[in-house]
């Protein structure tokens, strides 16, 4: 397993890393979703842990059941039996019906078998940051196998993240804004983080250039339409967050050429 006293050096998660699986093509945050992403070629899958009422992560974004789900009510008031009954797939037609909230644990036995880079985004409900971020470290300590580079740690809330960070140092953990804060160096620092996670459409060449002109990596969220991409790329950011990998091949291929 990844020992979490080694030091964190910054994983080449490829230009293309898949949002909650593929979220356009299978249901999000399933295990459906991981292998399709694998299927389909990407070697980077991120997916959103929280917590079930009895304390078990579990892959799941919103803090609410409705979206995604057949159930009602807040993760946080359901224990993971239960959450384990409700159907994750009911958005889509079969063969994803009845496809079930996974564990943290039954994600990385699957991304364990798949070879998949993993970045784990914590979603963790007010008063749960500190019991979030430990629970997930230490699945992650327990699971994760030494073959695989080291998982991305990211979160907005700073606080779940400054706990992952003392958790597992060896991990390379990442700040996740929506546009990037004038102090973001500093933020860096106090939360020992040494990425950039940032919306795609709140960026610009200028912040893009300072953040990578420093040797930080930077990824943007959420993109699907190769223009975007291309104009990423061309600015310097080093990987995006994608539903469907499918639109912007013909940009990853002609950035590699």
């Amino acid at each position: 397993m990844v020992s979490a006293q080694a030091t964190a050096a910054a994983p080449d998660t490829g230009p293309l890393i898949g949002h909650r699986g593929v979220a356009a093509l299978a249901p999000e945050n399933t295990l459906a979703s991981l292998a399709l992403a694998s299927a389909l070629g990407l070697g980077w899958v991120e997916f959103d842990v929280r917590l079930s009422r009895d304390g078990h992560p579990v892959l799941f974004h919103d803090d609410r059941l409705e979206r995604t789900t057949d159930g009602r009510g807040r993760v946080a008031e359901h224990d993971l039996a239960a959450l384990q009954r409700l159907d994750a797939g009911r958005r889509f037609p079969p063969p994803y019906r009845g496809e079930r909230i996974p564990t943290l644990a039954e994600a990385l036995q699957l991304l364990a078998e798949l070879g998949l880079g993993i970045n784990v985004e914590l979603k963790p409900d007010p008063a749960r940051e500190t019991e979030t971020a430990r629970t997930a470290m230490q699945t992650l300590a327990s699971c994760w196998p030494e073959s695989l580079p080291v998982p991305i740690v990211s979160s907005f809330r700073p606080r779940a993240l400054a706990v992952a960070q003392r958790a597992a140092p060896g991990y390379q953990h990442a700040l996740l804004v929506d546009g990037v804060p004038r102090d973001w160096r500093r933020r860096l620092e106090a939360l020992g983080a040494t990425a950039v996670h940032a919306n795609a459409r709140r960026l610009s060449s200028r912040l893009t250039a300072e953040v990578v002109g420093d040797g930080v990596p930077l990824r943007a969220y959420t993109v699907n339409a190769p223009g975007l991409a291309r104009r990423l790329f061309s600015w310097g950011v080093d990987a995006v967050f994608t539903d469907d990998p499918g639109p912007l091949a013909g940009v990853v291929a002609g950035r590699v050429a």
